[in-house]
């Protein structure tokens, strides 16, 4: 288990998701998607101030990243089989509320991978800003495929509800680890 280091104060494990029976008996586990944003772009607005949007935008990738492994680990039924893999994935981010997954192509052996997450969490909904703001979906898109596959991957998004698609749609693509 991770354990703190005078350097790091946090470092992420699952148990830092607590006990929401214990912790919320009246409230429960669910909040509302306002909540999730009010953190996210307030968050995001202050690591910009402070380090610049490129610099943002890696860390929420890594964020991102971290966050498809662990939810990987904990949150998926241990599979071997791609499309067991793929319709888990598919229920459970539908049943946690984080977006629809479709698969539109998935060719590992040219080491590309294209989906579609529609009703995510980061930008269904938002005023067009003519550019994409999934990094952090990215991130967690990269985490989720590394971890099943074993390969490693760059994801990026290439249409998003920000630039007037209404899905967002990211392509994985192998790279040389």
């Amino acid at each position: 288990m991770n354990t703190p280091t005078p350097s790091r104060k946090y470092p992420f494990r699952w148990e830092l998701l607590g006990n929401l029976r214990l912790g919320r008996p009246n409230l429960g586990p669910n909040t509302s998607l306002y909540a999730y944003r009010l953190m996210q772009f307030t968050l995001r607005d202050a690591l910009e101030q402070k380090l610049g949007s490129e610099q943002t935008d890696q860390i929420f990738y890594q964020s991102g990243k971290l966050a498809g492994q662990q939810f990987y680990q904990n949150a998926l039924k241990p599979t071997k089989d791609l499309s067991e893999f793929i319709r888990e994935l598919t229920l459970t981010l539908r049943e946690w509320g984080i977006g629809i997954l479709r698969v539109e192509k998935l060719d590992l052996e040219s080491g590309e991978i294209v989906l579609t997450v529609s009703e995510d969490l980061d930008c269904s909904g938002l005023p067009e800003l003519d550019y994409e703001i999934c990094v952090y979906d990215e991130g967690f898109i990269c985490g989720l495929l590394e971890s099943f596959t074993g390969l490693s991957f760059k994801v990026k998004e290439i249409d998003c509800w920000c630039t007037g698609d209404r899905t967002c749609r990211f392509r994985a693509t192998v790279t040389a680890s």
